[in-house]
């Protein structure tokens, strides 16, 4: 049954709304209140509801997302060649600290089945995870870990995987470049993620500039054994070792020393821990229009109940949400976190500048074709991600989260660099939401995906695991999908559920931002 044209006006006094049916309306569709359309108007682009003049303001979520640059008619197709973006918001004169969301109720009596660390950290996983100082060794290291699944993990049936950290830095670069701390920082709390049980093992080549003991320098593992007296040995395995004669002794080398490890990770079981214990990251992807209507606000209600029972949550992306620093600094909790965002935007500001590029480089062909004319709209429809709790401590590139509640993550927008950072700063588990739709995932943390439209979770039905789109097919409200994406959250932190990304084994190779200088 063909469906009444249908369209999604986010405020009162936004002049565009979106077309809902899929396929779009055709010229000469009259919509519910008369209008009549001017032009055929795809799916989840906008249409102008009233007469907009030349230089007039075009208003989404009730902020002006661009500027006509000539007179649009009523009922016309709104898109970005009609209109000029608004300058970025300025850094300074912002609202900090104004904005104090009602206190809400605890949510108490959520638990998960997790695995708890010696560092008192939780994974929702038991992984071995090979962590590589350099690129270099990343063919040695791949081929012994296809060797340790089929050999070895079979006999270790309460280990979940084994996964090497490989990754495009450690040598050629300016190592000591102030920059540089990013990606190696990265890398470091990469390896000590929650998921990894405090197991660190590093194969090396031996001459690379990122040596093993500046990436995991003495004091950076955590002791196992609390009655120690001295920190645990760097378990390395380096290729360039005079008792490796030969491919295979360097492979052996490094599945004997992988056994240790799995031992000891084999041992250990689940355990009931509270909800607070989740270390959660939210990303978007593949964004469209109904990002912001659907998968993004339902999110954002899931973000509120994870603050409600003490969890983690961080939300990212920095040019996906520089153009609402002004909502950021507001809902700061203290003057200080409001100034640590406005001085993480301003660095990217310069890192942006640096490359002789802006925040329009955001956003892609794909957005603008999901109905996303420029990063304004994109980024009014990224930030509800959030929610509306207050925001409570950021985290810079690389990187640890030492802190409960809502965190900003100072990310770039790109996803597998967005999600490797997340990963550094100790997440345990993934959402991911899409509208033109990503195999996105990741082999470190399970990795949920959210559709923003039913058509994509149709179509992709054995690769997302909850439909926001049913939002706006009046099916569902968003508190309804944000309870369901909570509960979904337990199962698959617990291990009761796996989501498509690991039940197909997509996983996106990681991606350090490396801002310093390649020599």
């Amino acid at each position: 049954m063909t469906r009444p044209p249908h369209t999604i006006r986010m405020h009162a006094a936004d002049n565009v709304a979106i077309v809902a049916n899929e396929g779009g309306l055709p010229a000469g569709t009259v919509l519910a209140d008369g209008l009549v359309l001017l032009d055929k108007v795809p799916q989840a682009h906008k249409v102008a509801l009233v007469d907009i003049p030349e230089g007039g303001a075009v208003r989404r979520y009730d902020v002006p997302i661009g500027y006509a640059i000539k007179p649009i008619p009523a009922g016309s197709w709104v898109h970005e060649r009609l209109l000029h973006m608004p300058e970025a918001r300025e850094l300074e004169r912002l609202p900090i600290a104004t904005v104090k969301p009602p206190a809400q109720e605890p949510l108490t009596g959520y638990t998960f089945e997790g695995y708890r660390n010696p560092d008192g950290s939780v994974g929702t996983r038991n992984i071995l995870a090979i962590t590589q100082t350099v690129q270099c060794v990343a063919g040695v290291t791949d081929f012994a870990v296809q060797r340790i699944k089929a050999e070895l993990l079979p006999r270790y049936p309460n280990v979940d995987d084994v996964v090497a950290l490989e990754h495009t830095y450690g040598c050629g670069v300016a190592i000591d470049a102030p920059d540089a701390a990013i990606p190696i920082r990265t890398l470091r709390n990469i390896s000590l993620n929650p998921n990894f049980g405090g197991e660190v093992m590093v194969v090396s080549l031996g001459c690379e500039k990122l040596q093993p003991e500046r990436l995991l320098p003495p004091g950076a593992i955590p002791v196992v054994d609390q009655r120690a007296d001295a920190d645990p040995a760097l378990d390395v395995v380096c290729l360039q070792d005079d008792a490796y004669v030969g491919f295979m002794s360097m492979v052996e080398s490094i599945l004997r020393q992988a056994e240790h490890h799995l031992a000891r990770l084999n041992a250990r079981r689940r355990e009931t821990v509270p909800a607070s214990e989740l270390v959660v990251g939210v990303q978007c992807g593949g964004s469209d229009a109904f990002s912001g209507v659907t998968a993004n606000p339902a999110v954002g209600f899931c973000t509120d109940l994870l603050v409600r029972a003490g969890a983690t949550v961080m939300f990212s992306e920095v040019t996906e949400v520089r153009d609402g620093i002004d909502q950021l600094t507001s809902r700061a909790n203290t003057p200080e976190v409001a100034q640590a965002m406005v001085a993480q935007m301003a660095w990217y500001d310069a890192y942006l500048a640096r490359g002789q590029v802006d925040r329009s480089a955001n956003t892609t062909p794909g957005n603008k074709q999901g109905g996303l004319s420029n990063i304004v709209e994109k980024a009014m429809g990224s930030i509800v991600k959030s929610g509306r709790s207050a925001i409570s401590g950021v985290v810079a590139p690389g990187d640890k989260a030492t802190q409960k509640g809502l965190l900003y993550a100072a990310t770039p927008a790109s996803d597998f660099i967005c999600g490797t950072l997340q990963l550094a700063a100790g997440m345990n588990l993934h959402v991911f939401t899409t509208g033109r739709g990503t195999p996105y995932g990741l082999a470190e943390v399970p990795v949920i995906k959210v559709a923003t439209r039913s058509e994509l979770a149709r179509r992709w039905h054995d690769l997302m695991d909850v439909n926001a789109g049913r939002i706006a097919d009046g099916e569902a409200g968003i508190e309804d999908v944000g309870w369901e994406l909570f509960h979904l959250m337990l199962e698959v932190a617990s291990g009761r559920r796996k989501t498509w990304a690991e039940q197909w084994k997509l996983h996106n190779a990681l991606v350090l931002f490396n801002p310093a200088p390649v020599t």
